[in-house]
């Protein structure tokens, strides 16, 4: 069972990136990784990009696992709101062009502080349950892919998609849509890695709950009050 889920997960990602990439050697430009907004943008933007969309779509994901977990699962509950709190700050965050332009400029920041400070008052008060969840799923395949995916977003993309560097490499040469298009792909494969961790955290988190003797009581108990409920 586990190596026909890590070969869907190849072939998912594979899948996708393929389709990515065919849909813009298909129709040149499709990708939409730079676009200029209007006549004085000189920069233009990846924000209408497909690319986007899929990232936006795989943080949504993972934001509705992380609430299943902690809906399902007591013990993880702080970890899974942990997780859900980071990767709303992110799906903010993929949409800052969005906010900025047609609500308030620098609104996604607000947005993102409001979120943060939550997240620290929630780890500060409830740090020995956070402490107790950490230490029941770690180590684990799930959480080791999301931090890889933190590896990508916040060790390695900082540094290649940093523009000086391609405008270094290429010299005249340089082309700005060269650089958008790499730190958007590799930003999609961070993405990718943390949908994968997220789908395994989420699968042990329910195998936890399976083997707990407290959780099943509690799960038979619903059902029998649900079983009586209907009988009036």
């Amino acid at each position: 069972m586990i190596v026909i889920r890590y070969l869907l997960y190849f072939v998912g990602v594979a899948f996708l990136t393929w389709l990515l990439t065919l849909i813009e050697i298909s129709s040149p430009g499709s990708l939409k990784l730079q676009v200029f907004t209007h006549a004085d943008d000189v920069l233009g933007t990846s924000e209408y990009s497909p690319v986007e969309t899929v990232q936006l779509g795989f943080l949504a994901i993972c934001g509705m696992l992380y609430g299943w977990v902690a809906q399902y699962s007591p013990q993880q509950r702080p970890v899974a709101l942990t997780f859900a709190g980071v990767a709303a700050m992110f799906f903010i965050r993929e949409l800052d062009f969005f906010l900025d332009r047609y609500i308030i400029d620098n609104f996604w920041q607000v947005l993102v502080a409001v979120i943060a400070a939550v997240l620290i008052v929630y780890t500060w008060r409830h740090q020995k349950r956070l402490r107790l969840a950490w230490t029941r799923i770690w180590p684990s395949p799930g959480l080791t892919l999301l931090f890889a995916g933190f590896l990508v977003h916040f060790a390695f993309l900082p540094f290649v998609g940093h523009e000086p560097l391609w405008e270094a490499m290429l010299g005249d040469d340089y082309r700005r849509i060269i650089k958008i298009t790499v730190e958007e792909f590799i930003e999609l494969a961070g993405y990718f890695l943390w949908l994968v961790g997220t789908i395994e955290y989420t699968l042990q988190s329910r195998a936890y709950v399976s083997r707990d003797p407290q959780q099943q009581m509690l799960r038979r108990r619903k059902k029998r009050r649900r079983r009586s409920d209907r009988r009036f």
